[in-house]
């Protein structure tokens, strides 16, 4: 009799996949070493140390983008789809028919990227005001996006017939950016599990789904029958699953030397994870002369492992509530992961005032620029370029290269915090800080009017004790008119602002 699919998600496996069995010892790995000062060990890796670049470049654009895109239904397709109930299982069926009949392995043969013009795309990013550039590696889909030493299903051999890593590197660097690479294969061993199941409709009840199909076991993993996802399983515990983890990431690495590598969820696997971490390190410091360029995000998530000094925190779709004393980033999109028709996105607004909150809090915002399935821009995601463009290109004096006050901001609003924790709906009345040198930088989170109170800036009560000298506004020459009084400092707003969105008042002291 074949195992449900809710059967299935409960299943441990065998002892060698258990979710709870031991972390096997390095001995079970063949894991290469770079020479350098970094070593597996976490005391090591606690050296780490956040090159000025990351700290100073404040706003990175992302490309998550791949096969998934091509059913225009949003994140996670490669595994809903295998999902009875779900609505990508049902727009699966609609569109492409039974997945035992036509699976993922069938949705990755339709994806072309045929208008993908990655140099055009990326003179929009630098516009923007980007200052890195992530391209995704590989997805939970376990589908690679370059011509992948250890991995048959890649998009050099199938799909666009294309080194798209390869392609974004070259771009990147021809305009200047920093480079770098997202890869979320960790997880993809026990979250591909569905893709073992079988159809649950009649007439083709019981019939089993192609990832059941050894012809493909290198797609869909072989015996994936591991938990659906949780804490616990997020990454698997097979000794040969991390190994061929390793390979391929490292075989990105090495191919692609990039200075910014992103893993989502904490590190994985242990010393695996370690020794790839140690590697990338030694191996940028390598490329550099001697100096520590590279940056690497991974999360604390209950996944893998999170060593808070190792690396740069990232916090998916949220933010922190104060100022975190290490430099940390927010990863965020527009829209959906990937492009979803009828999906609601982010105003160029709600990204701004994101940015000016993260910053204010010593992070980095990474945000993904949604990208129809042959690669060119749906319009949202153009028009959210321009505007970005024509904001930064004002204020961006208060973001770049700035660092944290005494205090983020003030103002009404609750922030966010944590992961998951976005949307929040600030007003002119919430300010955030940023300085540079003797300067504080005042960033209204709205459109101001009439007049803007800044508390901190009291004589009295205020954060800084020093008296105002002068206040002006980023993008305009007008001369202000305000006053610091014991209890704020009131700065008179122009009835003409350089832009909308959010305003930056640029405040020196005596």
């Amino acid at each position: 009799m074949k195992t449900s699919l809710l059967a299935l998600s409960l299943a441990i496996g065998a002892a060698g996949f258990s979710a709870t069995a031991a972390e096997p010892a390095q001995a079970a790995y063949k894991l290469t070493t770079v020479p350098g000062p970094f070593t597996p060990d976490p005391a090591s890796l606690n050296h780490y140390q956040t090159p000025e670049w990351f700290r100073d470049a404040k706003f990175g654009i992302w490309s998550h983008w791949g096969p998934q895109s091509v059913p225009r239904a949003g994140d996670w397709y490669a595994r809903n789809m295998y999902i009875y109930g779900t609505s990508q299982y049902k727009h699966h069926l609609e569109h492409y028919g039974e997945p035992s009949k036509s699976g993922y392995k069938d949705i990755i043969a339709l994806w072309k990227a045929e208008k993908f013009d990655p140099d055009a795309l990326m003179a929009l990013y630098v516009k923007a005001g980007a200052k890195y550039f992530v391209s995704m590696g590989v997805h939970h889909d376990n589908f690679d996006l370059w011509n992948s030493k250890y991995h048959e299903w890649n998009a050099v051999k199938m799909g666009p017939h294309r080194d798209i890593v390869g392609d974004w590197q070259k771009a990147a660097k021809k305009a200047g950016l920093r480079f770098g690479v997202s890869e979320h294969l960790g997880a993809s061993y026990a979250w591909f599990a569905p893709s073992h199941g079988y159809n649950q409709t009649w007439p083709h009840m019981g019939e089993d789904y192609d990832g059941a199909d050894p012809r493909y076991a290198t797609l869909y993993h072989p015996d994936a029958n591991e938990p659906f996802r949780s804490a616990a399983t997020w990454y698997a515990k097979n000794p040969a699953w991390h190994q061929e983890w390793f390979d391929r990431i490292t075989d990105l690495l090495t191919h692609y030397q990039p200075d910014f590598l992103y893993s989502d969820g904490g590190i994985p696997f242990g010393v695996v994870g370690r020794t790839m971490l140690a590697n990338f390190y030694n191996q940028n410091i390598a490329a550099h002369g001697g100096k520590l360029e590279a940056v690497y995000n991974h999360k604390d998530i209950g996944s893998g492992e999170f060593l808070r000094n190792a690396g740069v925190q990232d916090v998916e779709r949220g933010g922190m509530s104060g100022i975190n004393p290490l430099p940390w980033q927010t990863d965020t999109s527009i829209g959906d992961w990937f492009y979803s028709d009828g999906y609601k996105y982010k105003t160029t607004a709600e990204v701004v005032h994101m940015l000016a909150d993260v910053v204010s809090k010593n992070g980095n915002l990474l945000i993904n620029v949604v990208q129809y399935p042959d690669g060119s821009l749906p319009p949202e995601s153009r028009t959210f370029l321009d505007q970005m463009a024509g904001w930064m290109s004002v204020n961006g004096e208060a973001i770049y290269a700035t660092r944290p006050w005494k205090i983020f901001g003030e103002g009404p609003t609750k922030a966010a915090s944590g992961n998951f924790s976005e949307n929040i709906v600030y007003s002119p009345a919430d300010i955030r800080f940023t300085t540079k040198g003797d300067v504080l930088y005042a960033i209204t989170l709205g459109v101001p009017a009439g007049e803007v109170r800044i508390a901190s800036l009291g004589r009295a009560a205020g954060k800084d004790t020093r008296a105002v000298k002068r206040v002006t506004l980023l993008g305009s020459s007008q001369v202000l008119s305000w006053h610091q009084d014991a209890d704020a400092l009131v700065i008179k707003v122009p009835a003409k602002l350089p832009t909308d969105i959010a305003s930056s008042f640029k405040i020196a002291f005596k």
